[in-house]
C-alpha cells in the first residue's frame, strides 16, 4: 500500500476577513516545495471562530469553495478545512474535503462548543465522514469533537487509518489539546493529526498552535509548536500495517455503535 504525504498549515487568522485569510494562505501554500497528497487548514480558516454567521457565511458555490478547488487542482492534492456555510437558511461549521478534480465531500461539526454559544448559531452535523484517498482511509473532524471519544472511535463498520481534527483551540486549554490528540491516536491505533491556529482573535483569546502529527503509538512525527508555516511529513503505510498486525487492540474492542 502507498505512503501518504501530509501537509498542514498553522497560521494567524485575520478576524472575519475571508479575502485576507485566503491571501495569507496563498503565501503559505506557495511554500510547498515538494508534492503532497493532503493539505489541511484550520477550523473556520476564513474568519476565525466567529458566531457572526449571518454576516460571514458563504454558499457552497461561493468564493472559498472555488479557492479550495483551485488549490486542490494546482497541488494535485485534497485540500480540507472548515468554513462558515449557509444552506437552506441554516448555518454550519462545515469541513470541506475538496479533491483535485473539483469534487468534494462535507462534514458538519457534530459537537458544538456551548461555552461560546456555538449551538445557538450553527446546526450540528449528524453523520461522520470517512474518505478513502490514495490508499488511506481518513476521518476528518472539527475541534471540540476531539473531546468525545465515542464519536472519534475507529469502528469496524467505518474504519480509518488517519484521524484528523481542524481547530481553533485556545491556549488556556492547550494541555487538553495535546493530551487528547495523543490519546485518540493510541486508543484508535491510527495516525492522528491536529491542525490549530496561532495568534489572538478579536475576543482576546490566545491560540498557541501545537499542531502535530502522531503515529498510531502516540509518537510525534511532526510538530509546529507555536511557529507559523506549512509542515510536511510522509506517513509510512508499512509501519502502520506492521504495528496493527503485531498489536491487535482494534480486534478486542467493545462491539457497539453510536446511536442517534
Amino acid at each position: 500500500m502507498p505512503d501518504l504525504t501530509v501537509s498542514f498549515v498553522q497560521t494567524k487568522l485575520h478576524w472575519q476577513d475571508a479575502a485576507a485569510n485566503r491571501a495569507t494562505l496563498d503565501v503559505a501554500l506557495a511554500g510547498l516545495s515538494s508534492p503532497t497528497d493532503l493539505i489541511v487548514l484550520p477550523e473556520m480558516f476564513t474568519t476565525g471562530f466567529s458566531m457572526e454567521a449571518e454576516a460571514l457565511a458563504e454558499p457552497m458555490d461561493g468564493p472559498t469553495v472555488a479557492w479550495l478547488r483551485a488549490h486542490a487542482a494546482a497541488h494535485h492534492a485534497v485540500v480540507t478545512g472548515s468554513i462558515i456555510i449557509e444552506e437552506n437558511g441554516a448555518y454550519y461549521n462545515r469541513l470541506l474535503w475538496v479533491r483535485p478534480d473539483g469534487s468534494l465531500s462535507t462534514y458538519d461539526k457534530r459537537h458544538l462548543f456551548t461555552l461560546a454559544g456555538e449551538q445557538h448559531t450553527y446546526t450540528p452535523g449528524t453523520t461522520r465522514l470517512v474518505e478513502e484517498w490514495r490508499g488511506w482511509r481518513i476521518c476528518p473532524l472539527v475541534c471540540y469533537d476531539l473531546r468525545f471519544p465515542v464519536w472519534s472511535r475507529n469502528q469496524p463498520v467505518q474504519p480509518y487509518d488517519l484521524l484528523l481534527y481542524v481547530a481553533n483551540w485556545p491556549a488556556v486549554r492547550r494541555t487538553a489539546w495535546t493530551t487528547l490528540l495523543r490519546a485518540r491516536a493510541i486508543e484508535n491505533v491510527a495516525c492522528a493529526l491536529g491542525v490549530n491556529r496561532i495568534g489572538q482573535d478579536a475576543n482576546g483569546h490566545e491560540y498557541a498552535g501545537d499542531s502535530a502529527l502522531l503515529d498510531a503509538k502516540g509518537n510525534y512525527l511532526a510538530e509546529a509548536h507555536a511557529q507559523p508555516g506549512i509542515f510536511t511529513h510522509t506517513l509510512r503505510r508499512a509501519e502502520l500495517d506492521e504495528f496493527r498486525a503485531n498489536f491487535g487492540a482494534l480486534n478486542d474492542g467493545d462491539a457497539f455503535e453510536l446511536g442517534t
